[in-house]
């Protein structure tokens, strides 16, 4: 696909998502790791150092990353002779700090992948699940030319809804149209961050409640599943989702319990399932390095998908669904999972990077 390794950057690398992102980054087919940039703390020393005592994954980093040295977010110089693209899980808690930092690299002339909430709902930048809306990427030609800018950003949406949003759109995608979702996930402590969740919080309990990810996961899907119109994105109308977000007691992995109405044509539980296994889309077309090689993956067992045994499926890119059954309320419920710190950020995070590749935005 590509003649050259790509060089890219991670801004928030000692993070925890910004060390998964280094651990997939550090022997990946098209991109080679040139550029870590954290807060002001880190800057200056090698990366093995800023992330002593909060280290997760070094086990599986390359020596030569670790002696990698750590640049300051506002560096965006050296990123610019470093890099063509970046992959941002910066942590502020000023949304309007953290556009205008992934906006200055932009204007730099660099592709920005974001984890971060900020600009998810900017109407003229994509939110991305690759296998549901790669064609929202065309707004990237409109995005530099009204904003003048010679580099990109596109979003990641929440890891909330990773696991259960690419199998109802497979559905649709099959000429099912959905009206109303219920969805209660079971979220994994490692979305939390480091050190996240309290251990005795969250140990021998389950905290119902995780600040703003019930508005992302009713919200989010709704972009994702808009349209493009007038160099902006139209979200989806006619589909109502309530969701109950939980934190449980496990270290990776999103567990949603989901029920579905049709709105006209009810499936068959059989077709639905070949829905399911017959989904594939624009990646693994494509063969992106990053693309699981079936999407979803349906599980016939009672007691599956169950995220220790299920979360690394294919790469841990995949979604697991399983329990499909009727719903005496609505028309059908089903559990879905997928990896949260992978398949719902820096391996996601990554898909979209190929993407971006694959597409020609990033040479």
């Amino acid at each position: 696909m590509i003649s050259h390794k790509i060089p890219v950057g991670i801004l928030g690398a000692t993070g925890m998502v910004g060390q998964r992102y280094v651990q997939l980054l550090a022997n990946h087919p098209w991109f080679t790791l040139t550029h870590l940039a954290a807060s002001a703390n880190s800057a200056g020393k090698p990366y093995r150092e800023a992330i002593a005592g909060r280290s997760h994954l070094a086990d599986n980093i390359p020596t030569a990353i670790l002696e990698l040295p750590v640049h300051a977010v506002e560096d965006i110089t050296n990123a610019a002779k470093n890099c063509r693209l970046v992959f941002s899980a910066i942590e502020l808690p000023n949304k309007t700090a953290l556009q205008e930092t992934e906006n200055t690299y932009a204007v730099a002339g660099l592709a920005v992948v974001s984890n971060a909430s900020a600009h998810r709902w900017t109407e003229d930048i994509p939110m991305l699940i690759p296998e549901i809306n790669a064609s929202h990427l065309n707004l990237i030609t409109a995005q530099q030319k009204q904003r003048g800018w010679s580099g990109c950003i596109i979003v990641k949406p929440n890891c909330s809804l990773q696991s259960y949003l690419t199998p109802l759109y497979a559905l649709e995608q099959a000429g099912y149209t959905l009206s109303d979702v219920v969805v209660t996930t079971l979220q994994a402590i490692s979305g939390a961050g480091y050190p996240g969740v309290a251990s005795l919080d969250i140990l021998d309990n389950v905290v119902p409640y995780i600040g703003g990810e019930e508005e992302k996961t009713e919200q989010e899907p709704l972009k994702i599943l808009g349209t493009m119109a007038e160099n902006k994105i139209l979200p989806r109308t006619g589909l109502t989702i309530s969701a109950h977000c939980n934190r449980v007691p496990v270290i990776d992995g999103h567990l949603a319990c989901v029920s579905i109405r049709f709105k006209d044509k009810k499936p068959t539980p059989d077709e639905i399932k070949n829905s399911w296994q017959l989904f594939r889309s624009l990646p693994q077309q494509l063969n992106l390095p990053s693309a699981p090689v079936q999407p979803i993956i349906y599980r016939t067992e009672d007691n599956r998908p169950q995220p220790r045994k299920d979360r690394d499926a294919d790469k841990g890119m995949a979604v697991t669904v399983g329990r499909l059954r009727p719903c005496p309320v609505f028309d059908y419920k089903f559990v879905g999972l997928s990896h949260n710190t992978i398949r719902g950020a820096a391996g996601g995070g990554i898909l979209n990077g190929e993407l971006l590749v694959a597409q020609g935005f990033v040479k």
